[in-house]
């Protein structure tokens, strides 16, 4: 089983590259890193400038094993005690710095493509406000002219299988009317291209199985007619 990783890798190796001796290689696997970026830390050539996380005081290390390495540049260092791991599970989603740019046309697409998923839905696929998907909708927003739909999956809003999850909720939740107004067109269902596909492929099937069973009769028959012919022409 591999060892866990720091908390904070790149923090934790920044800290060790400056207040340690242990070597790059030492540094890196403990941190699970590259070495070339070890050695850009202690280079001073990473673009990002990383604020050293203290790996003894957070308990993942101790000076004893930190002394350990230093006087064995073949020695390996243990991780004293694994960081927790902590899950997320209310508030908004979290959506990278380099994604939110994405919302807007997340938002359009759902719209467009799935009427019938609620604001608060799309807000918690999303990670996004009713004041946004609002002004989308009633395309108010700053930004309505540079916003081009997009599958939401397609540029990382969300996965498939949550958005799969929220039609199917929204599709329970829409109303079941036994008749329909005269003259009204009846109400657009969500698409489901999956149960679509497994429909086409039961008919399909089928149809496959009655030309069989059809072209077998056709046979049978043939063959029949066939012998009462030889019959006859026997007789005569």
């Amino acid at each position: 089983m591999a060892q866990p990783t720091p908390l904070m890798p790149h923090a934790t190796a920044s800290w060790l590259v400056d207040n340690t001796a242990l070597s790059f290689e030492q540094i890196s696997e403990f941190c699970g890193l590259h070495i070339l970026e070890v050695q850009a830390m202690a280079d001073d050539l990473t673009s990002t400038k990383y604020t050293g996380r203290d790996p003894v005081h957070s308990g993942e290390l101790t000076h004893a094993e930190i002394e350990k390495g230093q006087a064995d540049p073949e020695y390996r260092l243990k991780m004293h005690r694994a960081p927790v791991d902590v899950s997320r599970t209310k508030g908004p989603r979290y959506t990278p710095v380099s994604k939110r740019a994405d919302k807007p046309d997340g938002i359009a697409w759902i719209i467009r493509n799935h009427p019938e998923i609620s604001d608060a839905q799309i807000g918690k696929l999303i990670g996004t406000t009713r004041t946004t998907i609002t002004a989308i909708r009633e395309r108010n927003h700053w930004n309505i002219s540079n916003i081009t739909p997009k599958d939401p999956v397609t540029v990382g809003l969300c996965s498939q299988r949550e958005l799969d999850a929220a039609v199917a909720r929204a599709g329970k939740n829409l109303p079941q009317d036994a008749e329909t107004d005269e003259g009204a067109e009846p109400a657009v269902q969500p698409r489901d291209d999956r149960a679509i596909l497994i429909q086409e492929l039961r008919a399909e099937r089928d149809a496959a199985s009655r030309a069989a069973s059809e072209a077998a009769q056709e046979a049978e028959a043939e063959a029949w007619l066939e012998a009462r012919r030889t019959a006859d022409a026997g007789e005569a």
